[in-house]
């Protein structure tokens, strides 16, 4: 696997960036952006919007695997819903494209990143920078939150820290041979 989408969920804000490990083993950043969403009043059209974005993004540059922040709690429950309904969307739109998901939890994304899982989004949009060599920071944290996610996937052992979507229970035993007594 050699190309990464990375998505940063929010219907307000979502971060996306495609990101890509060359043969030398150097990651170099294909796009980042941020996608705005907050002007626009109904739910139903930012998740629409979201889903088009994804699936755009999925067919311009060919990603191997969709790498995903898992939505967390917070202090509000309405703001973990918006963001699972933001994380939903763009989960459909890799599924509908045959894409591998894989999510990571903030905190892991921050550790892999920073070597910090408290680090702030300063801190790693500072080493996202470093790491991919960007000239000018980004406009928003959401983008290096993007890209901050595809990186993570990189830097993960395939069987530390992550979370496997499977279709079904047989799925997840045809998967999972060795974990069956």
């Amino acid at each position: 696997m050699n190309r990464v989408l990375g998505i940063d969920p929010g219907t307000n804000y979502m971060g996306y960036a495609v990101v890509e490990k060359n043969t030398n083993k150097n990651f170099y950043l294909q796009i980042y952006g941020a996608l705005e969403l907050k002007k626009i009043t109904d739910i139903y059209d930012r998740l629409r919007i979201i889903y088009r974005k994804v699936d755009n993004l999925i067919k311009q540059y060919s990603p191997d695997l969709l790498a995903i922040e898992a939505p967390f709690y917070g202090k509000n429950p309405q703001s973990m819903l918006k963001l699972g309904r933001a994380q939903g969307v763009a989960i459909v739109a890799a599924l509908n494209n045959n894409l591998q998901i894989v999510e990571y939890a903030p905190r892991k994304i921050k550790l892999a990143i920073t070597g910090n899982g408290n680090a702030s989004k300063e801190q790693v949009a500072a080493m996202v920078i470093k790491i991919l060599n960007i000239k000018e920071k980004p406009s928003r944290f959401d983008q290096s939150d993007a890209a901050a996610v595809a990186l993570c996937h990189f830097f993960q052992k395939q069987s530390d820290y992550q979370t496997k979507i499977y279709s079904d229970w047989k799925d997840f035993i045809n998967k999972n041979k060795n974990r069956i007594l």
